[in-house]
């Protein structure tokens, strides 16, 4: 059963220039992990301190390994006073799911 994460972060004004430069090789380190089969974070065009974030992951194993690889990550620490408003549930594989 896939793991799929939904929601989104609002981060400090004062971190954003941080977050920015941090979140190309969050993306980049989360889409190799073995068993990501969507990673995004988008900022929003109208409201910059927030972005958008889909993660689905092939099972809870892979999606704990990632929580696990992410927990000690400068992405962690970059992101350490954002407001996290996430939703995870499972999903069936042969159904879209978003």
């Amino acid at each position: 059963m896939r793991i799929v994460l939904k929601g989104h972060i609002a981060v400090p004004k004062s971190d954003l220039k941080a977050i920015l430069s941090e979140l190309p090789t969050h993306i980049v380190l989360t889409q190799a992990e073995p068993g990501c089969v969507e990673f995004r974070v988008i900022q929003r065009t109208h409201e910059p301190c927030v972005f958008d974030v889909y993660e689905e992951f092939e099972s809870a194993d892979a999606f704990d390994a990632h929580q696990l690889r992410v927990r000690d990550s400068m992405w962690a620490h970059v992101t350490q006073r954002a407001e996290r408003h996430y939703q995870v549930s499972a999903a069936d594989p042969d159904v879209e799911s978003h």
